[in-house]
């Protein structure tokens, strides 16, 4: 089987194309201003580079937040028509994880997005598995909810942001446990996928939505 990763919510604009659990390739670009005009072409480069086309796709694993509100609705949008074009199911994955995803020294990574006002994307993962769930917050009430379950010297914190207090890591990505972990599962319809921005735009803060 053949499947497509896209991500582009953070900091990299990231495709890559797996044959079942194997990476036959993995694209990482910076993250910029012209994501709409970068994203296919990138596609594109990545199939070709690897002497495959877009039809070989069987399955696709996007990225669907949280993090910029228009590189998440890019890349998900994007996702879904090809999903739609192709006939293949789509699968998401939490960028969060995305971030935890690649091989730290302690048993316990927290992957963190600056969300602005002193608030971030964050949750806490061990081994790709959620013990506090992807979340909106005040960073010092995260840090806080983490005490209460955990030295915060068993923890990788990993960000592509500095802040204050912690010292991070940049997060090292390897997708092979998540394509493999998609794999096992159906996937969902493309109509049925959605971005997961988890907090309000900032047009529905002002309308009060």
């Amino acid at each position: 089987m053949i499947t497509l990763f896209i991500d582009t919510c953070h900091h990299n604009l990231i495709v890559g194309v797996y044959k079942d659990t194997e990476e036959l390739i993995l694209m990482h670009e910076d993250n910029d201003n012209h994501l709409s005009e970068r994203l296919l072409p990138l596609i594109e480069k990545a199939m070709n580079s690897i002497n495959l086309d877009i039809n070989n796709v069987d399955n696709i694993v996007v990225a669907n937040g949280p993090g910029s509100f228009t590189g998440v609705r890019i890349g998900v949008t994007v996702a879904k028509t090809l999903a739609y074009s192709l006939g293949c199911p789509i699968h998401t994955v939490s960028e969060l994880l995305v971030m935890s995803s690649g091989n730290y020294t302690t048993k316990y990574v927290v992957p963190l997005i600056d969300a602005r006002r002193d608030a971030v994307y964050g949750a806490m993962y061990s081994n790709n598995e959620v013990i506090i769930n992807d979340t909106y917050i005040p960073f010092n009430d995260l840090l806080n909810e983490i005490k209460t379950k955990i030295s915060l010297d068993d923890i990788t914190f990993v960000s592509y942001e500095d802040f204050e207090d912690i010292k991070v890591e940049i997060p090292k990505i390897d997708l092979t446990p998540i394509i493999k972990n998609n794999l096992a599962s159906e996937g969902t319809l493309c109509h049925l996928v959605n971005p997961n921005y988890l907090k309000k735009t900032e047009a529905e803060e002002k309308l009060g939505a």
